[in-house]
């Protein structure tokens, strides 16, 4: 015989939408807490110490105040290109050309701001940001139109543009417009001191950080609270029903992908016109490709990318003091990273199969329970 069950709780929205929201946490925090698991047993078979190790990271990124501006400072550039993924994934893309737009953005601000030189600082500094920032739109916004109109792999496209651009970057500051004084490392002429960018009241970090931040807010707004971030979200979920609905899917696509290029571009704008003063070989700082970790832990959260980056970015800052204090080569933080990159990819085709993170499955406890044996 079978008897109704009881009336569904009311409070089984909030539970599930709570549940939801741990999901999107403890899965990544256990791939953080078993890469670094794994971490430590390639530590103990090189006879390091793990503890030590933690403790090194600890001092070298968050230990002090010098170490906190330090990791705020490598986080900031870290902000743009988790963007660069975050915001065409909202469409189904995984663009990974983060680091070539930040290279190409570095060398056209400081390429405009040659023939500058002498102008007023606000103009300076706006026409740097506004090449960078085109720059990195027209270069992966190219990835996005061969994407929407040829059908080309996204992922492949933007790798190979950005090989492409580090190249030509490397072709242009070594060749044309290299400053002839720079002998043992090549760079282009030093931008004017009325171009550089300060850093932000109370701290020694650059106001790359806080327009990083901003810009994390804005992309929040633009795919949650607006009918374009609607519209990339039904795009990215069925672009087929996308089109029956008459959304302009291509230009989705491409604007996107523009958006993201322009975001990580204005990355390489302030690493020239706040750390380094002129274009050089030290703009390819791999930047992109760890922004691409950021957004991945982040889940795409445009939210969840500033804690994520400045953890990485304290990381990073911790690997000189690795390096002297364990003896470890620089590639150390390296392969940390790209050991928690491959459990994060992995984590990923964890969420909906735990029961108590998974409305949808709980659906079946509760029909068992309705039921009773005669």
């Amino acid at each position: 015989m079978v008897v109704a069950g009881s009336r569904p709780s009311a409070s089984l929205p909030l539970r599930a939408w709570g549940a939801r929201r741990a999901e999107a946490l403890a899965i990544p925090l256990g791939a953080l807490a078993l890469g670094f698991g794994l971490f430590s047993l390639f530590l103990l078979s090189l006879g390091k110490s793990p503890a030590a190790f933690l403790d090194l990271v600890y001092r070298g990124g968050f230990g002090s105040a010098f170490a906190l501006q330090n990791s705020l400072q490598r986080a900031a550039p870290l902000l743009f290109a988790a963007l660069c993924v975050a915001l065409p994934a909202r469409l189904g893309l995984v663009v990974i050309g983060g680091e070539g737009a930040i290279v190409l953005g570095g060398l056209a601000a400081a390429a405009v701001a040659a023939p500058l030189s002498g102008a007023a600082s606000g103009l300076g500094i706006a026409a740097m940001a506004l090449a960078a920032f085109l720059t990195g739109a027209l270069w992966l916004g190219a990835v996005g139109a061969l994407r929407a109109w040829r059908g080309v792999n996204e992922t492949i496209a933007s790798l190979l543009m950005s090989y492409i651009a580090i190249a030509l970057a490397n072709h242009l500051i070594e060749g044309l417009l290299r400053d002839p004084g720079s002998l043992n490392k090549p760079s282009t002429r030093t931008i004017d001191e009325a171009f550089r960018v300060g850093p932000m009241p109370g701290l020694e970090v650059h106001w790359g950080l806080g327009v990083g931040v901003v810009a994390c807010l804005l992309a929040w707004l633009l795919t949650e609270r607006t009918t374009l971030g609607f519209a990339a979200r039904i795009a990215g979920g069925n672009v087929r029903a996308a089109q029956i609905q008459g959304l302009p899917v291509g230009r989705l696509i491409a604007g996107f992908t523009a958006l993201g290029g322009a975001l990580a571009a204005l990355a390489g704008f302030f690493e020239v016109a706040a750390v380094h003063g002129n274009a050089n070989a030290s703009l390819i700082a791999g930047y992109g490709y760890t922004g691409i970790l950021v957004a991945f832990l982040a889940r795409q959260n445009p939210l969840a990318i500033p804690p994520v980056a400045f953890l990485l970015g304290g990381i990073e800052a911790s690997s000189g003091l690795i390096q002297r204090r364990l003896h470890l080569p620089d590639a150390t933080i390296l392969l940390l990273e790209g050991l928690l990159f491959l459990l994060v990819l992995v984590g990923e085709t964890l969420y909906g199969r735990f029961k108590p993170f998974s409305p949808h499955l709980w659906g079946e406890k509760r029909a068992a329970a309705s039921q009773t044996v005669p």
